[in-house]
């Protein structure tokens, strides 16, 4: 079973971040979730908060303004203004 996902985060100015990780939270519209591997697809807007993401065991946090997230297949797709 797979236990990474590949993410991607980009901003206006490029790509910020690219790797597999091992969860991810967001600061969603209708509040926060957490995608894990295998997660359903979805799409969401995103609004002011933190993304923090699993990678190797460790927490990364990641400021952001808004945006949006797509997760579809165990890609997480998310563009983002900081």
């Amino acid at each position: 079973m797979n236990k990474t996902m590949d993410m991607t985060i980009a901003t206006p100015e490029g790509i910020v971040f690219e790797g597999q990780v091992e969860s991810a939270k967001f600061p969603g519209a209708s509040g926060t979730f957490t995608v894990l591997p295998r997660h359903a697809a979805l799409i969401s807007a995103l609004t002011a908060g933190k993304v923090v993401y699993a990678q190797g065991g460790k927490l990364t946090e990641m400021a952001i303004q808004g945006g949006f997230v797509e997760v579809k297949k165990n890609v997480i797709s998310v563009c983002v203004e900081m």
